[in-house]
């Protein structure tokens, strides 16, 4: 090749090499975004076939696990062991629940009316499902995920079938796993009847009934096969919470039961089931008494039902499980509190004619746990299934005072502080339709002259509180009775709720009260301990964990309670600090024409309340024709007694610890009220009680000592008016006609007009 025709084809090779590693100018933004896509990584592409391939071996475990998982045999629900409670040493038998009685049936002889009506309570769409509820399945994943048992699990009834018959009511994920690949299975290998016969065979009815012959019998007293429409929609109703739904128990478990059996009824007309004329005609059914096992007589029967809605609530056991499962149940209930508090009411509670609506309600609590050691309910529970240490209320008297004080403690007064304590003094904060002057009174008209927070408090001194109750204001008062353990619903912040308006349990007082004598620390009352199964696999192995939070400064408490020592050295409860032999605190209380009567008083190990009523016809009454005690039943007459007696052997041989000295936190202030205006109408007496004291003997002595002037009062204290001291202060507003609560919180007071109250 010539020398010319060497040198174009070279420069073109260079040129080439000279493209090459010289940048190329910017391409369009559309090839730019296409470059960059042919190098990125496929990584869209990897997740998208990795999560297709999980999800075909996904596919294909469960196709395996649904292949090798068997329809195990029965477990052992056909031959259910009773379960036994136990007091607190754990080998002493309290009461054994009732043993499962089943009488099995053909799906023929089940009216079509009562498996419609069972449909319509449990599953309506039975007959078109495959034997899972997609939706109640989530529900109960969020369930599990949460451990909100609340959620459910919204089972079907095949579902509910194969938990009962096969599995176990274990809540986990393994379970749940298990139970729906038996059920698809189930549903696969049984028709529709077969299933919905063998359920309603096996579920339990309450009444130690499982199946629906059974429980024919012993809510109707007939076979299953001549119910009614409206009587299979209560067995329908009540499998949701046997014990609970059963209308014969009491009122409250009536009313729960209809509303229950309307949901049933309205049901099964919007599936087509029932016409809206039948369903209009048809009446709630009566049920006959229960020949079922109800618990031990007296008032251990309290304790038993007690422990059943503990079992059903704070530990989330089903009624089968509670009844039939095989569980040893251990309370924390102490023998010796519990034959002692019966011991003191035999005692005390007056007998013969006219007494017998008289009622005692009592419970003790460990401060600092919330263990409790004892609980009275009434005298027998076979008579009376209302238990009045936790479902009936009363009134709170003067038990409420020392709310008041505490919250005067938080705003930095001092128990040192000096109130007027005349009576009658009028504040324009206490006007109301009735009391248009204001007019707050003590017990007897009983002046004080200026005295302290303690004195005051030792004497429940209404007058000195209702000035306190203004300076602090109300709101404080409800404040501090809800941070110590008193339900908030149903409390009004007005004036006279320092007097006693609110309506509350004993067990709401003795939780408040406990919060008092642990220093300020709050806890949650419970009475299961310990529960464990005898059934083979069973996974229930229960031990409560006591719960507990300080709400209030220690060392205000300590003044608070310092107070309250008065009450039991030389005030209303002073039976109590005469015969218990070991340094005690409380307060009594007494409502408007004595128609409820508390003590709540406790040493530093133990916290007790006991409060006494007459009940007629489910209306509280005024106890003031009582023999023996016509003078009218207080707080420092028969309860401080009983509570007294009670205690002494509930802390034998047991350490006297002294309560911590009080730290005088806070500063005195001066009276906030004058005396009386002098212009001021003489009004109409309000109602009063007796100031006889009862026949026993009186639980305060006339105190003859004339309390001195404030020096710095700028107006003249008069004298006080030298009368016998009162045994309660009393009169707070009337309560309403209903005072008993099943499962709320107390309910809605009226605006009080009254303003004696006290005790």
């Amino acid at each position: 090749m010539s020398a010319r025709s060497r040198r174009p084809a070279a420069a073109s090779r260079r040129a080439a090499k000279k493209r090459a590693t010289t940048p190329r100018s910017p391409a369009s933004r559309a090839e730019r975004r296409a470059a960059r896509r042919s190098t990125r990584p496929r990584w869209g592409r990897r997740i998208l076939l990795t999560i297709l391939s999980l999800g075909v071996l996904g596919m294909v475990g469960i196709v395996i696990a649904y292949a090798v998982t068997p329809v195990p045999e029965p477990n052992d629900a056909a031959l259910a062991e009773a379960s036994v409670i136990y007091f607190a040493d754990g080998e002493t038998e309290l009461d054994r629940l009732s043993d499962i009685n089943r009488d099995s049936v053909s799906i023929d002889q089940i009216p079509t009316h009562v498996r419609n009506a069972v449909l319509a309570a449990e599953d309506r769409t039975f007959y078109a499902n495959e034997g899972i509820s997609v939706r109640g399945l989530a529900r109960a994943v969020v369930g599990l995920v949460t451990g909100d048992a609340s959620q459910g699990g919204g089972s079907t009834i095949t579902q509910q079938y194969v938990r009962n018959f096969y599995l176990t009511q274990e809540r986990s994920y393994v379970r749940k796993a298990k139970e729906i690949l038996i059920s698809l299975k189930v549903d696969g290998e049984l028709s529709k009847d077969e299933i919905l016969a063998n359920y309603l065979n096996t579920i339990y009815f309450g009444r130690g009934a499982s199946g629906i012959q059974t429980a024919s019998q012993a809510y109707f007293g007939k076979d299953v096969k001549d119910l009614t429409v409206a009587e299979g929609a209560l067995l329908a109703a009540v499998v949701q919470r046997p014990s609970y739904l059963d209308p014969g128990v009491g009122i409250e478990n009536a009313a729960a039961a209809k509303a229950r059996w309307d949901y049933v009824m309205d049901g099964m007309v919007s599936e087509g089931w029932l016409n809206q004329a039948d369903r209009d005609a048809a009446d709630f059914p009566t049920v006959v008494e229960s020949k079922q096992y109800r618990g031990a007589p007296g008032p251990l029967g309290y304790i038993t039902d007690a422990v059943k809605r503990e079992l059903t609530g704070r530990v989330g056991l089903t009624d089968a499980q509670i009844e039939t499962g095989g569980l040893r149940i251990v309370t924390t209930i102490q023998k010796p509190q519990q034959d002692a508090i019966v011991a003191a009411v035999e005692e005390w509670l007056p007998t013969g004619e006219g007494t017998e609506n008289l009622q005692i309600g009592a419970m003790s609590i460990v401060p600092g746990d919330g263990a409790i050691t004892m609980m009275y309910g009434g005298k027998d529970f076979q008579a009376r299934q209302f238990n009045n240490a936790t479902q009936a209320t009363m009134q709170a008297g003067s038990t409420w005072k020392p709310f008041t004080l505490m919250g005067a403690l938080e705003e930095g007064i001092s128990t040192k502080s000096r109130y007027r304590g005349n009576s009658p003094m009028y504040f324009k904060e206490f006007e109301s339709v009735g009391n248009e002057r204001g007019r707050v009174k003590n017990f007897g008209g009983t002046s004080y002259g200026t005295i302290d927070l303690r004195k005051a408090t030792q004497n429940s001194v209404n007058t000195a509180y209702a000035a306190l109750n203004i300076e602090i204001g109300p709101e404080k008062t409800t404040e501090m009775a809800v941070k110590a353990g008193v339900p908030a619903e149903g409390l009004e912040d007005n004036y006279a709720n320092v007097l006693g308006t609110a309506t509350v349990r004993v067990q709401d007082m003795a939780r408040a009260f406990a919060t008092f004598a642990a220093n300020g620390e709050r806890i949650e009352p419970y009475l299961v301990a310990k529960i464990t199964s005898t059934q083979q696999d069973s996974t229930i192995d229960y031990a409560a964990a006591p719960k507990k939070e300080q709400v209030f400064d220690a060392d205000q408490v300590s003044d608070l309670v310092d107070a309250l020592q008065m009450v039991t050295r030389d005030g209303s409860g002073r039976y109590a600090g005469a015969n218990l032999g070991r340094p005690s605190a409380g307060k009594t209380g007494t409502s408007e024409s004595f128609r409820s009567a508390w003590f709540n008083g406790f040493v530093p190990q133990l916290e007790t309340a006991v409060g006494m009523f007459e009940d007629e016809g489910g209306s509280p009454v005024a106890m003031t024709d009582v023999p023996g005690w016509e003078g009218g039943i207080t707080g420092g007459t028969i309860p401080v007694r009983i509570w007294t007696d009670y205690m002494k052997v509930a802390l034998e041989g047991t350490e006297v610890i002294p309560f911590p000295e009080p730290a005088g936190t806070g500063k005195s202030n001066r009276p906030t009220r004058t005396a009386p205006p002098k212009d001021t109408p003489s009004e109409a007496p309000t109602e009063e009680p007796t100031t006889e004291t009862p026949t026993e003997e009186p639980t305060e002595e006339p105190t003859t000592e004339i309390p001195a002037p404030d020096p710095t009062t700028t107006v003249p204290t008069p004298d006080p008016t030298i009368t016998e001291p009162p045994t309660e202060p009393t009169n707070t507003p009337e309560p309403p006609g209903q005072t008993r609560r099943p499962t709320q919180p107390p309910g809605k007071e009226p605006k009080p007009t009254a303003t004696t109250g006290g005790g």
